[in-house]
């Protein structure tokens, strides 16, 4: 898909969500910053991944943008307005053009309603259709994820995971998003299957001009979907760029660090190059100055002085580093 320049779907800016640590008397001690001053932006058309170790705040910086967690701070702009205003009206109208697709492809499912009666619930809640209009759409949106009308007399645990992948897709689709943020699409999925749905992810944005925030930490499926990636660590965006100048050249040692585990057939075994030790500090104390330094084997005195931003210092990428060249 050709990709139009300046033409944004998504900006972000300054957005963080804190979550408050308590002792045991219910007081608060501290803040957990699962998101921490994130700015980006999305153009209309793309597949933006995101990725990082498990606690990166991956799955939390989709649920702010959602409007799942409230964001203790900054601004989301979603097709030209401003989302997640206390008391904004537009708000509902505007978050039916931004779906969100749980990593659990059967949490939103209820298991007591068949396939249909799921389907046509975000139509009943969102829209105006009569039921001819709603069952047409239904039917248009079966077809179009690759499921048989027989499925819609169904329930939840009668088809298969990645069938239920496909009934969370059609639930999205009916309401005409414009925006869909993935979280981890495609886990628990054997490799065969796993093929099927990323076939069918492009072939849906084609056809209904989709555009993906794509939350995953299978680095090989980021690479082969995604036109740029944002790598995330301890609630901080490290790195972002186009994918393939991020493979070829990583510049910030923890997104190197992530790229040198990938398993390579007829090539080193995964432990002869991954250098990176230890676990990510404690959220809710984190390190002064740079936060991945107390893993990091290149970090000097001045890493524990400030926080690096993200320098655009190279063509279609940034990296949040002092010492990346």
């Amino acid at each position: 898909m050709t990709i139009e320049a300046n033409d944004e779907i998504l900006s972000v800016e300054g957005l963080r969500k804190y979550f408050p640590i308590r002792n045991a008397w219910k007081r608060r001690t501290g803040w957990l910053k699962a998101v921490d001053d994130i700015s980006f932006t999305v153009q209309r058309g793309e597949i933006l991944g995101v990725v990082g170790e498990s606690g990166c705040g991956k799955s939390t910086l989709g649920k702010t943008l959602m409007g799942i967690h409230p964001p203790s701070g900054g601004h989301i702009t979603f097709e030209g307005a401003e989302i997640g205003v206390d008391g904004q009206a537009q708000d509902r109208a505007l978050r039916q053009h931004l779906q969100y697709s749980y990593q659990d492809p059967g949490a939103s499912l209820d298991p007591r309603w068949k396939i249909g009666r799921a389907l046509h619930e975000p139509l009943v809640i969102h829209t105006k259709l009569s039921r001819a209009e709603r069952n047409e759409r239904v039917y248009d949106i079966l077809k179009a994820v690759g499921l048989p009308d027989g499925h819609l007399d169904l329930y939840p645990h009668e088809i298969s995971g990645g069938q239920q992948r496909r009934v969370g897709l059609a639930r999205i689709l009916t309401l005409q998003p414009s925006l869909i943020i993935f979280d981890e699409p495609t886990s628990g999925l054997d490799v065969s299957v796993q093929a099927t749905i990323l076939n069918l992810f492009l072939d849906l944005q084609q056809r209904f001009n989709l555009t993906y925030l794509f939350i995953s930490h299978d680095l090989s499926v980021v690479r082969m979907i995604c036109d740029r990636i944002a790598v995330m660590y301890l609630g901080k965006i490290v790195e972002i760029g186009e994918t393939e100048t991020i493979f070829e050249n990583p510049r910030h040692p923890y997104t190197r660090s992530l790229l040198s585990a990938i398993p390579q057939i007829g090539g080193p075994r995964v432990t002869d190059d991954f250098w990176l030790e230890g676990e990510p500090p404690d959220p809710g104390a984190l390190p002064t100055g740079c936060r991945f330094r107390t893993r990091c084997p290149i970090a000097g005195p001045a890493c524990a002085d400030s926080e690096p931003p993200l320098r655009e210092s190279w063509d279609n990428q940034s990296a949040a580093c002092f010492l990346a060249n």
